[in-house]
């Protein structure tokens, strides 16, 4: 898996012109049940993909986090969300609140999260590949699949699956 994740990045580089003609002829023209095959290509591949042996998104990147995520985290270390805000948030250039840096203060050395079971709302719903109206995200989507071997396999699928 290991060194998957290191080619990642080249992987995604090489398919970059490709994926982005490809999702510009997506969002002119969806097909009709392309939530339903998003979401079939999604569970195919999480069904073989365990987040655990990889973590790759936690280790390079951030989620932005809502008031709702940083209530609820907040409440569950048993600090203030100002507290847990000023410990282990910033605000980015467009006015978001993201994490300190990365790799994320909550992975642990067996990629498991602390936080897991009241994480950020934009690390439940990761790699958003089951998303609805999922055309709409094809920006975020050719950034995530430099990033993370489900989201770069599940394109890969649906292009083949996909003809356009």
């Amino acid at each position: 898996m290991q060194e998957f994740i290191d080619q990642l990045p080249r992987l995604a580089k090489d398919k970059h012109n490709e994926n982005k003609k490809f999702f510009a002829k997506l969002k002119k023209k969806p097909p009709k049940k392309l939530d339903h095959i998003m979401q079939d290509l999604h569970d195919e591949e999480f069904s073989v993909t365990d987040c655990l042996s990889c973590g790759n998104c936690c280790k390079t990147t951030g989620p932005l986090f809502t008031d709702k995520d940083v209530e609820r985290i907040a409440k569950f270390l048993k600090m203030k969300p100002r507290q847990f805000e000023e410990q282990y948030l910033q605000i980015d250039e467009d006015g978001d609140l993201i994490l300190q840096g990365t790799p994320c203060t909550f992975l642990g050395a067996d990629n498991y999260c602390s936080i897991y079971e009241v994480r950020p709302k934009a690390c439940r719903e990761y790699p958003h590949t089951d998303r609805k109206k999922f055309q709409q995200i094809s920006n975020l989507t050719l950034k995530n699949v430099a990033i993370c071997p489900a989201a770069f396999n599940i394109v890969e699928k649906m292009k083949a699956r996909l003809p356009l």
